[in-house]
């Protein structure tokens, strides 16, 4: 069973690679900065990981890192990456971490949708395990690392998909790229990691091995909805995730009580929050730190952004307030 939570006094860490270019955005903006309603995609990952607990966050960061720095500034720790060299590579960098004890998560800085509760998951249901693999099963497979799991239901391996034999490919859980360690089971595989492979690189995956060899348990953590954990490689992703960012916040306060008449065209940012029987009509857009108190109506065309709504005040139409 794996249902066991750590201590309440231990430190909840992370790690966001967060170094890529980004190739298939087609774009001289690092890949984490794009935006989804309005708030690019290292942000959204930052946000989730600080409302499950997070108390210090590394990101590694690579190409045009002092612009990475610049946009974040105050809301995380920062390592470079330079050359970038693989996945355990970059977590190598976040040397800051290495003294401390507790849980740390691995995350990426183009997964933008996963949940607070997703990555408090991970927090809570390691236990006595020194890694978590946060699996997914989505409805293709394609060609994602397999995750195979022994009798007991820990994890044997993970197999990229081109070194899959027939009975791994058929195996439908997938590695979604996104773990969590004993910090210092952490640290203590990353000393064993090499690059012996054909793109001399050093591969985060395989840890599962070396802290196997150690003694070390690894656990495998399923996630409920495949959706949260895609990865953004392109524009066509990224649009497909700010429409799944938009219903599901939609969806989630419409179900607080908020009225949204037209949720197809009605954007609201992560950051937006709402009091009591507020109306939103078609055609408007709430991004940042935006607040509505209660009975208050926002009318079509309205553009919201980092400013308060005072309680029964009727906004707009076709209004832009900014501060």
């Amino acid at each position: 069973m794996l249902a066991c939570k750590i201590g309440e006094n231990k430190m909840k860490n992370a790690i966001i690679m967060a170094g890529g270019k980004g190739t298939r955005m087609h774009s001289e903006l690092p890949k984490v900065l794009h935006k989804i309603l309005e708030v690019p995609m290292l942000g959204m990952v930052i946000n989730s990981l600080k409302k499950s607990g997070t108390e210090r966050i590394v990101c590694v960061v690579g190409y045009k890192h002092e612009e990475v720095e610049t946009a974040m500034a105050g809301k995380c720790e920062f390592a470079v990456q330079e050359p970038q060299l693989g996945t355990g590579h970059a977590v190598m960098q976040a040397q800051q971490l290495a003294n401390e004890e507790g849980i740390t998560l691995v995350a990426s800085g183009d997964t933008p949708c996963v949940k607070p509760e997703t990555y408090q998951k991970l927090y809570d249901l390691i236990g006595d395990a020194d890694m978590a693999v946060l699996t997914a099963i989505p409805e293709d497979n394609g060609a994602y690392g397999r995750v195979i799991r022994n009798a007991d239901g820990t994890v044997e391996k993970i197999v990229e998909f081109k070194d899959a034999n027939d009975a791994e490919k058929a195996v439908r859980e997938i590695n979604t790229g996104i773990y969590a360690f004993n910090n210092q089971s952490l640290f203590e595989g990353l000393k064993h990691l090499n690059n012996n492979n054909a793109q001399n690189e050093y591969y985060l995956t395989d840890l599962v091995e070396i802290l196997k060899k150690l003694g070390k348990k690894v656990v495998a953590i399923p996630c409920d909805d495949w959706q949260e954990v895609q990865g953004i490689n392109g524009n066509v992703e990224l649009a497909h995730a700010a429409k799944y960012m938009q219903e599901r916040i939609n969806t989630e306060w419409m179900k607080k009580g908020v009225t949204i008449y037209d949720p197809n065209t009605t954007y609201i940012g992560p950051n937006v929050t709402f009091g009591t029987d507020v109306i939103i009509h078609p055609n408007t857009y709430l991004y940042g730190d935006v607040t509505v108190e209660d009975y208050a109506e926002i009318l079509p065309g309205t553009w919201l952004e980092d400013t308060n709504v005072s309680k029964a005040e009727t906004v707009g139409p076709f209004v832009r307030r900014k501060g």
